[in-house]
């Protein structure tokens, strides 16, 4: 039934990691690139993209037999506003999903790109969308985990590498500056990537990338702090409401004939249906309604007004519903899951994955471990704390491994990470929202003149990279403003050194 209820597929992930019952039904809230819904897609400006493929290896870090295995790995070119060999190339470090997805709402870059004359390439992150080894079969890419063993991010971003070398090869551009662009996920792997590859991309806009969520960098509690306060913020009333309703469906629940009640009180379809259930059902569309609140109407995971947490309260504190919680939640919930009205009853035990995301699940059970499901006493949620233990259990009945919480800092850092990057790294973006529960995770000051932290207190998961409208906020036309100030301020240092080293040969 509906493609926003996906995010409920990987709640079996927090399985007894926390302390409480609350773990049962909190979704594993991957960063989920969700990229700025939009009421303007560029699918609709006659297909845009051209969709190629690359011949990709499997392995670039092995020289065993079955490394030199191949696959077909998606990218999408639009050559349109392009100035030609020595002209920028914008690139998209694709996320844990379809392609298509990310490029029909990350118009940010090609609102752009005519200014800049910039090529526009959108790169499948292997595993994901067509980008399928083991001859496309995914059944067989996902089999075990031998197959799944390919799938991380240091092989995404070698394949990114050398597919970006080959093409400025193919297109006698190996000259042009290459700029990499990311949101979420793909926001990481942009950072990452700049400071791995820095002969590859002159620089890097990440988008709410939670780079620090790690570890014990930032606090388990950080993540539900904010929405939290995104929900407090609008109303203390719908807070509280929220806040109380937990126990009050576990108890009804557990009541003769409660579980009927609570189908018929949430218009849940005919099939078998928990108080864990509709739990998680409603933490998902608090969680990614703090993501996506965003100023202007959006439409990624579903029809969204502008600002709809201002909605899901309204909704609440709407004082015809009297003392009805249940009322309350599910008017709250229709703004997430129905606001267009269409929906008669909803599917909890959807399982459809129509923008490819399953393979994140492998992902958060080897090295991307991101402790966010503690709950204070303040939290809206109830009071829980993050498990290592429980996280590993379940990846090891679910693929036979155990997770590897600090290759990510390892292999990227973290730890001091303005003292580490203010001696090696430079030229990279770091956008947030503070509205973002992502953005506790974020770096949120400036590190050096070029590595830039760009903060907006009103701003939600990188809603800079959404294609701009003339209902933007006057907030948000200036965080656009800077970034491709920035940008321009690298482009023209590249071109300038060029020049002084052909002078210098």
């Amino acid at each position: 039934m509906a493609p926003w209820i996906l995010p409920l597929l990987y709640s079996l992930i927090l399985l007894q990691s926390s302390t409480s019952s609350f773990a049962k039904f909190q979704p594993r809230y991957f960063p989920s690139s969700i990229i700025g819904p939009s009421t303007r897609s560029v699918a609709s400006n006659s297909e845009p993209y051209k969709t190629k493929y690359f011949t990709q290896i499997l392995d670039h870090f092995n020289y065993i037999p079955q490394s030199y295995q191949t696959f077909q790995q998606r990218y999408l070119i639009n050559d349109t506003f392009w100035g030609g060999p020595n002209a920028p190339i914008f690139v998209y470090t694709g996320n844990e999903g379809n392609i298509e997805w990310f490029a029909q709402n990350t118009g940010f870059m090609y609102d752009i790109a005519p200014e800049f004359k910039a090529l526009l390439v959108f790169i499948e992150h292997r595993y994901y969308g067509k980008s399928i080894p083991y001859g496309g079969d995914k059944k067989k890419a996902y089999k075990n985990s031998k197959n799944l063993g390919y799938l991380s991010s240091t092989q995404a971003m070698a394949d990114y590498a050398t597919l970006i070398i080959d093409l400025k090869n193919n297109l006698t551009a190996t000259n042009s500056p290459v700029v990499v662009f990311g949101g979420s996920y793909g926001g990481m792997l942009a950072a990452w990537f700049r400071l791995k590859y820095p002969h590859v991309a002159i620089g890097a806009l990440s988008s709410s990338s939670p780079i620090l969520q790690f570890e014990n960098i930032t606090s388990q509690y950080s993540f539900n702090n904010i929405i939290t306060q995104d929900f407090r913020s609008e109303s203390e009333n719908c807070y509280k409401v929220i806040k109380g309703s937990w126990k009050q469906i576990e108890d009804t629940a557990s009541s003769h004939g409660g579980l009927e009640l609570l189908r018929k009180s949430f218009h849940i379809c005919k099939n078998y249906i928990s108080g864990d259930a509709i739990e998680g059902w409603l933490s998902t569309a608090f969680v990614y309604t703090s993501m996506t609140d965003y100023p202007t109407s959006s439409s990624f995971l579903a029809p969204l007004p502008a600002y709809p947490i201002k909605q899901m309260c309204k909704a609440i504190d709407n004082p015809s519903l009297g003392n009805d919680t249940f009322a309350k939640l599910y008017q709250a919930a229709n703004i997430y899951y129905n606001y267009t009205g269409d929906v008669p009853c909803f599917d909890l035990a959807d399982d459809s994955d129509p923008h490819d995301l399953g393979g994140w699940q492998w992902q958060a059970c080897t090295e991307m471990v991101m402790p966010t499901s503690g709950n204070n006493k303040e939290s809206i949620f109830p009071v829980s704390a993050y498990s290592y233990t429980g996280h590993a259990q379940y990846c090891e009945a679910a693929y036979n491994i155990q997770p590897r919480p600090t290759w990510i800092t390892t292999e990227f850092g973290g730890h001091d990470i303005a003292k580490v990057l203010k001696r090696f790294g430079s030229n990279i973006i770091f956008f947030n929202g503070l509205r973002d529960p992502w953005s506790g995770g974020g770096v949120l000051k400036n590190i050096s003149k070029s590595i830039i932290a760009i903060v907006e207190k009103e701003g939600a998961h990188h809603v800079d990279l959404r294609f701009a409208t003339d209902k933007d906020p006057k907030w948000l036309r200036d965080v656009r403003k800077k970034e491709i100030s920035i940008l321009k301020d690298w482009i023209s240092e590249y071109y300038h050194n060029n020049l002084a080293d052909s002078y210098t040969n």
